[in-house]
C-alpha cells in the first residue's frame, strides 16, 4: 500500500484571541487542519469567521495563541524572526487582497523580489520571475509597472510572485475579490494549474463558484470549522453561511 503523504500544512488545535477582557476576540478555536501536496483547499464562511487569520497563521505572518502549526512536518514554534521571513521567500507564497505589488518595481522586478532579497543573482531571480510570468501568460508585460496594468493582469503578476522558485505552499486570500467573474476563473485556474505541479493552495473565497475548483472546501463559522467537503458533492455548509467577504 503506497503512504499517505505527509501534510504540508498542519494546524493542531490552533486558537487565536485578540485584546483582553470586554474587547476580547476568539478568531479562531481549536482549529485542526491540514492540506495535502498538490491539493488545493478553498476556505468560506461569512466575515469575521477567522478565515484570514488562518492564513496569515499557516503563513507564518503572526502566532497562534495556542496550538501548533508545522510546515513540511516542521514546527514553526520557536523560530526567529529572520527564520520565518526566509521561510517565506523560499517555500510559502502569499497573495495578498490588495496585490501588495511595489509600484517602483516592473512585473519581472515584482516577481522577481522574493528571490533577490533571499540572495539570488539578479540574473537568476530575473529568468526565474519571466518563467513564472510565462506560466502564467504575461510574460511580454514583464517590463510594465502595475500602475499600467489592468486588476487582471497585476493579480497575475502578484501569483507569479507567490509562485516563483520552488515554493510549496501557496496562500491565497481573497485572490478574485476585486476582478470580474471571467478573469476570476482564470485566475483559480492558474491556482489549480499550480497544484497540479505539486504546490499545496489554501485560498480564501467568498464565492461558492470559485471554491468550486477546489479539491475539498472547508467551512468556519466563529472561529471553527463546522464543515468540510468535496465541491461536488456538498457545495453548501451545514448551516446557511453569508455570501461576504472576509
Amino acid at each position: 500500500m503506497t503512504p499517505t503523504p505527509q501534510p504540508v500544512l498542519k494546524l493542531r488545535a490552533v486558537s487565536k484571541t485578540f485584546g483582553d477582557g470586554p474587547t476580547e476576540v476568539h478568531a479562531l478555536r481549536d482549529v485542526d487542519f491540514a492540506a495535502a501536496p498538490g491539493e488545493l483547499v478553498a476556505v468560506m464562511g461569512p466575515s469575521g469567521c477567522g478565515k484570514s487569520t488562518l492564513l496569515t497563521i499557516a503563513g507564518s505572518l503572526e502566532d497562534p495563541t495556542s496550538g501548533e502549526v508545522l510546515l513540511a512536518g516542521q514546527p514553526l514554534a520557536g523560530r526567529s524572526r529572520d527564520d520565518r521571513a526566509r521561510l517565506r521567500r523560499r517555500s510559502v507564497g502569499y497573495v495578498f487582497q490588495d496585490f501588495n505589488l511595489l509600484a517602483g518595481l516592473t512585473a519581472a522586478e515584482n516577481a522577481a523580489l522574493p528571490l533577490e532579497l533571499d540572495g539570488v543573482p539578479a540574473a537568476t531571480a530575473r529568468a526565474a520571475a519571466l518563467e513564472a510570468l510565462a506560466r502564467l501568460g504575461i510574460d511580454g508585460l514583464a517590463a510594465r509597472y502595475p500602475d499600467d496594468l489592468s486588476g487582471g493582469e497585476r493579480q497575475r503578476v502578484a501569483i507569479a510572485r507567490a509562485i516563483v522558485g520552488d515554493r510549496y505552499l501557496l496562500l491565497a486570500d481573497e485572490p478574485t475579490g476585486s476582478l470580474d467573474s471571467i478573469t476570476g476563473e482564470a485566475v483559480m485556474r492558474l491556482l489549480r494549474d499550480a497544484c497540479h505541479r505539486g504546490v499545496t493552495g489554501v485560498v480564501v473565497t467568498h464565492d461558492a463558484r470559485l471554491a468550486s475548483w477546489a479539491d475539498r472546501v472547508v467551512f468556519l463559522r466563529d472561529g471553527r470549522i463546522v464543515d468540510q467537503s468535496s465541491p461536488a458533492t456538498t457545495p453548501q455548509p451545514a448551516e446557511p453561511l453569508l455570501d461576504t467577504p472576509a
